[in-house]
């Protein structure tokens, strides 16, 4: 009894018998815990895009020198690309589940999740009611753009059908290009056996150049396949 009495004496004031080993314990856990985490990270940052790559090295150099401007900063540049589907038909015939299944094709197909649209005002003709979501958009910017652009041009466009080439006419003032897919599948992530229905999509390229032309002639380095029509003599 009298040695109990000493050993109790001794621990410190505040301190339940265990509680250092538990401390102990926490210690020798939190450095395999930081080792896990370090693993499930990337060792390295991804690398940057191959159009990215290809716009500083060559695409750049060569639209200064054919547009003669006297500094790097006025070269146009791909800014961002915005995606959009319009779902006014299926939400107002009372299809929800195609809200959900275009959403869900479109983040596979833009890798970034898209943010539903709402409409801003009421509309009787078409049955729609103000604050009904309507559509779906996503903008890509930066690296993932480039890879998305990448993908396009080399996958997507080749798939269409019947493909004549885009039309150079639809820029706007800006030096911004809009054109559309009317179907999904073109893209390859698309799963053609699982898909439900047909939906369209347009696409907006967001550029800094000031006029049409230079908008077309940075597209055109990209790899844009613009429809051109020569005459035969």
């Amino acid at each position: 009894m009298a040695e109990d009495k000493k050993k109790k004496d001794k621990q410190p004031k505040g301190q339940q018998p265990g509680e250092k080993g538990q401390r102990k314990a926490k210690k020798a856990a939190a450095p395999e815990a930081q080792a896990a985490a370090a693993d499930d990270q990337p060792q390295q940052p991804a690398p940057p895009a191959r159009l990215a790559i290809a716009y500083h090295d060559r695409f750049a150099p060569a639209l200064m020198q054919q547009f003669k401007y006297k500094n790097k900063l006025q070269v146009p540049r791909l800014e961002k690309i915005v995606i959009s589907m319009g779902l006014g038909k299926a939400v107002t015939s009372g299809e929800k589940g195609k809200m959900e299944q275009a959403e869900k094709e479109l983040t596979v197909i833009a890798g970034q999740k898209p943010v539903r649209c709402k409409a801003k005002k009421s509309v009787a003709n078409f049955k729609v009611r103000e604050g009904q979501e309507t559509g779906l958009k996503v903008t890509l910017r930066g690296n993932r753009m480039y890879e998305f652009l990448d993908r396009m041009i080399t996958l997507a466009i080749p798939r269409v059908k019947d493909f004549r080439g885009m039309n150079p006419e639809g820029f706007d003032k800006a030096g911004n290009f809009n054109f559309g897919f009317t179907e999904q599948t073109v893209f390859p992530e698309v799963d053609s056996a699982a898909m439900t229905f047909q939906q369209g999509m347009n696409i907006t390229m967001v550029t800094t150049a000031g006029t049409p032309n230079e908008g077309r002639e940075l597209l055109k380095a990209f790899g844009f396949p613009f429809r051109t029509d020569e005459k035969q003599q």
